[in-house]
């Protein structure tokens, strides 16, 4: 499981250095290998190989014809990128994918359980913000939900 919000910097070639706590269990689970891909909220989402691989298979199943489904298709299988992280635990992230998240030196690694999202500082200042506004609510979802 991946949990916890850590702050990481970007090098000058778009690595960055996954935190230790989280390069076992990434080695453990696919070797190293992950896969990232665009998020619609302008973030990057990090699996592990293995977990993505049935994520990727239900994407492709999704209908050629369907405008909506190949919009979708597009974006996630589109920009999905297998990238191994290097013997100092550093993962390359993409020109395209930097771009398409804003990340430039700052950013957020955010554990979601079985996978990460990467956001830019600013991205990650703007969820938290949305997040955090008392006019939002709870979901539905989570209306008898309590800690």
């Amino acid at each position: 499981m991946f949990r916890g919000a850590t702050a990481l910097n970007l090098d000058a070639k778009g690595r960055l250095v996954v935190p230790a706590k989280h390069r076992d269990a990434l080695l453990g689970q696919s070797g190293g290998s992950l896969v990232m891909t665009a998020h619609p909220h302008r973030c990057i989402l990090l699996y592990p190989f293995a977990a993505w691989e049935p994520i990727e298979q239900k994407i492709n199943s999704l209908p050629s014809f369907d405008p909506v489904a190949s919009s979708w298709k597009r974006l996630l299988l589109g920009h999905a990128e297998e990238m191994p992280l290097d013997a100092s635990g550093r993962l390359l992230v993409s020109p395209v994918l930097r771009e398409l998240a804003g990340l430039e030196k700052q950013a957020m690694l955010v554990g979601q359980g079985g996978h990460f999202e990467l956001w830019s500082m600013e991205g990650w200042r703007s969820q938290m913000e949305r997040a955090l506004a008392p006019e939002n609510g709870l979901p539905a979802a989570l209306e008898n939900f309590s800690l």
